[in-house]
């Protein structure tokens, strides 16, 4: 791994490069970034309906509110209350940062199984399309899949291509919190894969999980798969702005804001997570302690220390990932700027031994993945630096 040059000569051929690039995509998929709107859903719905309810004659707070103001609602209700209101309301009491996680998780439950009558009702609709019928399916077996006993889902939202995020764990126990943000295509129906199982959020959430209970069995930890933002679909132009990097980053600090105890949090971040990573990071609270990203296309800024945290910043970066061929800079806003790998960015770059390829990070046996393990304990001592070398370690 080399540094960014710096020559004005490589620098106008990058960014005539980078240009090119856009003009294909636009050429191929079309301005996405400009066309792509959010269709209304049942969680608009049930938000309504929200803002307009009441318990013990009492107005419900706002749902945006702070979580301070959301936790102090709920301790101020009985048992009872809490569950007849996350019945009544699961959509967005599932999705409320301040509920009570057990709460969330109920709430989301039935959500669920709400959303797979709907599904199975479609299903029988003899308008739908081969293609629609497939899909329904998939989804109705996506939604059983999410009820299955044991499962903790802390968001969902089947609005569009639907959102959803899950706890590995016991997360009020943890005295270690790492939270999985994955890239483009991340949506209800690629939360999980049979095939490729670790390329996919819930595959990565639970293979860093067992990798943190292998090299310290006795610690408590929760790892949350957190696929509750909108990513870019493919590799368009929204993959190359930072638009739906900036709502992933309101989305992702209003997470952690919420999170229960005061564990030190720990943000993975693949692909294009790192860039709603990197948006987030001068804003995040300060129980976040390191930031460690993966197959990144840039963090929006031109170093470690623009992105105005304490955290700890690692990056790694597998020799045939084809992230690496991706102009690192930041031209109108088009592109994310530095490579975090590079020199003069000033992370902890760390190795990725034995990982293959974009979607490899998260394979068991690999450096990487023991890597991702050993910063969500705050093994520092354990982690590999890159080339051989210990100045990840300085």
């Amino acid at each position: 791994m080399t540094s960014l040059d710096s020559s004005p000569t490589l620098t106008v051929w990058r960014t005539l490069l980078a240009l090119a690039v856009v003009f294909v995509m636009l050429a191929t998929t079309g301005w996405t970034a400009a066309h792509h709107r959010r269709t209304p859903g049942p969680r608009e719905a049930a938000l309504t309906a929200w803002g307009r309810g009441t318990i013990a004659g009492h107005h419900l707070p706002a749902a945006d509110a702070s979580p301070s103001r959301l936790k102090e609602f709920f301790a101020a209700l009985s048992a009872a209350q809490r569950t007849r209101i996350a019945d009544r309301y699961p959509l967005v009491v599932g999705n409320l940062n301040g509920a009570p996680v057990t709460l969330r998780y109920h709430a989301n439950h039935q959500a669920l199984l709400e959303a797979r009558t709907e599904e199975r009702k479609r299903l029988t609709d003899p308008s739908l399309s081969a293609d629609g019928h497939r899909n329904a399916v998939r989804t109705y077996d996506r939604y059983t899949a999410l009820t299955r006993d044991g499962r903790q889902i802390i968001a969902f939202d089947p609005t569009g291509t639907g959102r959803v995020a899950e706890v590995i764990g016991n997360l009020q126990r943890a005295e270690h919190i790492s939270v999985v943000v994955p890239g483009v295509d991340t949506n209800l129906l690629t939360f999980q894969r049979d095939r490729r199982p670790y390329s996919a959020p819930l595959g990565m959430a639970k293979s860093l999980y067992a990798a943190e209970h292998q090299e310290r069995p006795a610690a408590h930890t929760a790892v949350i798969a957190w696929a509750d933002y909108t990513s870019p679909v493919g590799i368009g132009v929204d993959a190359a702005i930072g638009r739906l990097a900036e709502d992933g980053a309101v989305r992702l600090h209003a997470l952690v804001d919420a999170l229960p105890g005061d564990a030190p949090v720990a943000l993975v971040c693949h692909s294009y997570g790192s860039v709603v990573c990197g948006v987030a990071a001068h804003d995040l609270s300060t129980r976040v302690s390191d930031i460690a990203v993966a197959g990144s296309p840039g963090m929006r800024t031109e170093s470690a220390a623009g992105l105005g945290t304490d955290a700890r910043i690692w990056a790694m970066r597998d020799s045939d990932d084809w992230i690496q061929d991706v102009p690192h800079l930041d031209v109108g806003g088009l592109g994310h700027g530095a490579d975090p790998v590079s020199a003069d960015f000033g992370a902890r770059v760390v190795s990725a031994g034995r990982a293959h390829g974009h979607a490899g990070y998260f394979q068991p046996g690999t450096e990487s993945l023991s890597n991702f393990a050993a910063v969500g304990l705050g093994d520092f001592a354990a982690v590999s630096c890159a080339d051989g070398s210990d100045a990840c370690h300085r």
